[in-house]
């Protein structure tokens, strides 16, 4: 099994790097859901805190609050690797394997792209790999010139999901209209998830126009993100899901610190309030909608567990 020593040492050294005025302690566990859930995007492999948890804490404490399991999301070939091996042996984490929208044109530039990509059709087929992603568009960090590469990149990545009917799990930062274009032209996979959803009540009746699905993370709980709460109500119900996004997005009144998976709770909590129903009905409805798009957890054996 994987361990904090065997990350790749550029990732185990990354805690910090975004953390600017944030208060790095990790917050008090939530109140436990009665109802089991899952968080279906998470970077197990960020150290981040001032005391950083690796992974078997963050998915022990997940569990001990009511979050049985994770995605886990690989951005680079190196990341994906560590998620197909964790997953393997783990039996609350599946996979999903990708490189990064801003990852494609550094991997360009380098005159990598081709082959980072043939690794990751590689993982593909691996098993407990249950999407790919995150992929889409980010024109928030790569300029113009570089647009195409990601289009590529993210085309390609459609691409595999296809082949392998495998979810797509999609990062779209100001870039809504071209990514559901690209979609559009290419053809979405048959689950198709808008990971830590950054729109409106508009991209949200597109979504569901379409039977694309809507994953929210900490930001529905912010208090400057109406938009985000008016697209939940939007949605159907069936074709919402929960993530953290693990290190990033930690909900009220938590934003600042240090995310992990079982912080679930509290966003699962919010997102009920906003839509007037029980947290226990809108816990069983998210973890109905995460076993439709990735299946059961317990589906496929994980190998035995390493001696660490």
């Amino acid at each position: 099994m994987p361990s904090e020593e065997a990350l790749p040492a550029h990732i185990r050294q990354r805690g910090d790097l975004e953390a600017g005025d944030r208060a790095l302690s990790y917050p008090p566990d939530p109140e436990p859901l009665e109802i089991a859930v899952y968080d279906n995007h998470a970077h197990l492999e960020f150290a981040d805190g001032e005391n950083p948890m690796d992974y078997r804490e963050h998915l022990d404490r997940a569990e001990a609050v009511g979050v049985a399991g994770v995605v886990q999301v690989g951005t680079d070939v190196e990341t994906s690797q560590w998620s197909v091996a964790l997953a393997t042996s783990e039996p609350r984490v599946l996979a999903a394997v990708s490189l990064h929208p801003n990852e494609a044109p550094r991997l360009h530039e380098r005159g990598e792209l081709s082959a980072a990509l043939d690794a990751i059709a590689g993982l593909a087929g691996k098993p407990r790999v249950v999407a790919i992603g995150e992929t889409g568009l980010d024109f928030f960090r790569t300029e113009e010139p570089l647009h195409d590469v990601q289009r590529h990149s993210f085309r390609e990545h459609i691409r595999m999901a296809k082949e392998h009917n495998l979810a797509l799990q999609i990062h779209d930062r100001d870039a809504h209209r071209q990514v559901v274009e690209t979609l559009k032209a290419d053809g979405a996979p048959e689950r198709t998830v808008f990971h830590c959803f950054s729109g409106d009540g508009e991209l949200a009746e597109i979504l569901a126009e379409n039977g694309w699905y809507a994953s929210f993370s900490g930001t529905v709980t912010f208090k400057n993100s109406e938009g985000l709460r008016d697209a939940l109500r939007v949605m159907p119900r069936s074709h919402i899901l929960v993530e953290t996004d693990t290190p990033f997005l930690t909900p009220i009144p938590f934003r600042g610190k240090p995310n992990s998976p079982y912080m679930v709770p509290y966003t699962v909590r919010s997102m009920a309030e906003t839509l007037g129903v029980g947290v226990n009905e809108l816990a069983t409805q998210l973890t109905a909608n995460t076993y439709e798009v990735y299946g059961r957890w317990d589906e496929s054996p994980v190998a035995p567990r390493a001696s660490v």
